[in-house]
Parts: C-alpha cells; sequence; structure tokens
C-alpha cells in the first residue's frame, strides 16, 4: 500500500489544503533534500489510520496521492508504479490520458529542469 513508508512529496498548494483543515505544517510535512514530503509516523503515513487502512484526510489527500500509482521516472517518463499491488489496474489509456498532471506535479514541485 502506498500509504507505508510514503515519500510522497508535497505541493505549497497540498500543504495550505491540509492545514486550513487544522494541521500544523509541523505536523505532517518533513523536508528531505529540499523537498516538502508527507511526514512518516510507525512506518506509514501520518495520515493513514492503521486501524482501518483509511486516509483521515482522503477528500483533501495531495495531489501525488490522487495520481498514484503514476509516477514520473526520469528519462522515461510517466508510468505506473510497479511496486504498487494494484499496479496491473492501471491500463495504458489511464496512463497516456494522466500523464500530463503528473508532470504538472513534478514541475511544481522540483521545477522543469528535472523534467
Amino acid at each position: 500500500m502506498c500509504c507505508y513508508s510514503t515519500e510522497m512529496p508535497l505541493t505549497r498548494e497540498d500543504i495550505e489544503r491540509i492545514a486550513s483543515l487544522g494541521y500544523s505544517p509541523d505536523y505532517f510535512v518533513e523536508h528531505v533534500d529540499g523537498v516538502p514530503r508527507l511526514r512518516n509516523v510507525e512506518g506509514h503515513c501520518v495520515f493513514l489510520d492503521p486501524s482501518t487502512n483509511k486516509c483521515k484526510i482522503y477528500p483533501h489527500r495531495p495531489m501525488g496521492c490522487r495520481l498514484y500509482p503514476l509516477v514520473y521516472v526520469p528519462g522515461e517518463g510517466v508510468d505506473v508504479d510497479p511496486e504498487c499491488p494494484k499496479a496491473y489496474t492501471i491500463d495504458r489509456k489511464s496512463v497516456r490520458e494522466l500523464a500530463p498532471l503528473v508532470l504538472r506535479l513534478v514541475e511544481m514541485i522540483y521545477g522543469s529542469e528535472k523534467l
């Protein structure tokens, strides 16, 4: 499940949206190499309720969570994360249709030089 040992990067808009729910960024954001990411607690996303395996902020979750299991692979483009247990459920048409959103997300977080 993608919510365990997550390395999910966050956009400024993600942080603002989640903070508007009353969560302090200090609670859910950690910076790794200058990139804001969702914090892990006990091996899972801070917003995952391990007793139900449900996201506490699902309607407000980060864009990267919404697009997962699509990921950007440098030098290759957008593809399905093979580590995702549900990777087989994503068809190539969906990858093509959602690729522009993934690329936009990468640009928002890392800048256009990463594309």
